[in-house]
């Protein structure tokens, strides 16, 4: 179980992000990992990206595109 997001996480996250053309500063990633993780978009049009915290990264980002465009509707 996943306790804190570190560089690891967050340069999957990145990949990710950056294939589908979303600029790093429209995210926001926090540090504590939930279960399951998810995707927000916040007031201020950034989109906040919760890791999963029980699930290995490598898993979890090949669902991250369809998360994202999920709440970019």
């Amino acid at each position: 179980m996943l306790e804190v997001v570190t560089m690891k996480e967050i340069d999957a996250i990145f990949a990710v992000t950056d294939a589908l053309n979303i600029h790093r500063e429209m995210l926001v990633i926090p540090l504590g990992p939930a279960t399951p993780g998810k995707v927000r978009k916040l007031p201020s049009g950034k989109l906040e990206i919760t890791v999963d915290a029980g699930r290995p990264i490598d898993e979890w980002v090949k669902e991250l595109p369809a998360l994202i465009a999920a709440v970019q509707r």
